[in-house]
């Protein structure tokens, strides 16, 4: 497998430091109308860049589905890379050289792996559906699964198995084959651009209008469970790596928001 057919692009909406490893692409996401940031840009070929208020990585998902010719396609963001580092050689070496690399992906290839996550995240004393829906806006969900039941029903299965589990994967972040990549992207985007026309935005926050690319992070749980249980894929064919998080976390702000949202349903109004 020559280099060009494994790529991982890594959106951002502005300028920083990305790995040098051959691996990466670094991708202006939501580029339309914006300056140059010395990346490749999301607004090139055939492209939904104009959409990235609402749909925020997933521009450049969309990007890389319609113009990348790749084996083994992924997404890290500017901030959150896979690795396979430990913490003290993060913490001897750096983080940015740290991430998951070309060589040790065709490795992990050679063990057959058809998509690769990131841990999953466990909610705990919440389902993924009860966590949506005090945190953000339930009809989200009733819409999407609206959609599903027309669009979709043999999905219903998947869909509430994983709405009804306390973990998933999530931050819209793979690796997948192509051909995996394909099926994704066709079924996931007919979705979202359904959902798109049936929720108004016109009164919402910026925070807010982010919501479709908050559904996809579920969605893509739906997706990669229905697979499962059609036989497409083997449970033993995904493997989950670490990633790691370059920036801080406001923990106390996080836990609080959690809990109030759970209590109190009191929204979330910003990233933590």
């Amino acid at each position: 497998m020559s280099k060009e057919n494994m790529q991982i692009i890594i959106a951002s909406h502005k300028k920083c430091d990305v790995p040098s490893d051959v691996l990466y692409l670094p991708l202006h996401v939501g580029a339309k109308g914006k300056d140059s940031i010395g990346f490749q840009r999301d607004d090139e070929g055939d492209n939904i860049s104009e959409k990235n208020p609402l749909f925020c990585e997933l521009t450049g998902i969309y990007w890389a589905w319609k113009n990348l010719n790749c084996d083994y396609v992924g997404l890290a963001h500017y901030r959150r890379y896979f690795t396979m580092k430990s913490k003290n050689y993060q913490k001897k070496n750096g983080e940015l050289n740290s991430v998951l690399t070309y060589a040790e992906l065709s490795e992990l290839l050679k063990n057959n792996y058809k998509v690769f996550v990131p841990k999953k995240r466990n909610y705990y004393i919440e389902t993924i559906y009860k966590h949506y829906s005090h945190t953000f806006s339930e009809d989200h969900l009733l819409q999407t699964k609206a959609i599903l039941d027309k669009k979709y029903p043999e999905y219903n299965n998947a869909w509430n198995k994983v709405m009804n589990s306390t973990s998933a994967y999530v931050f819209n972040m793979f690796i997948m084959n192509k051909v995996l990549f394909n099926d994704y992207c066709e079924w996931l985007f007919d979705i979202l651009f359904e959902l798109e026309k049936r929720i108004d935005v016109s009164n919402m926050t910026d925070f807010e209008k982010r919501y479709i690319g908050r559904v996809s992070e579920r969605l893509f749980n739906v997706w990669l469970e229905y697979k499962i249980e059609k036989g497409d894929i083997k449970r033993e064919e995904i493997k989950e790596l670490p990633y790691l998080y370059m920036g801080k976390v406001d923990w106390g702000r996080k836990i609080t928001s959690f809990l109030a949202a759970k209590l109190f349903n009191k929204k979330y109004d910003k990233s933590f």
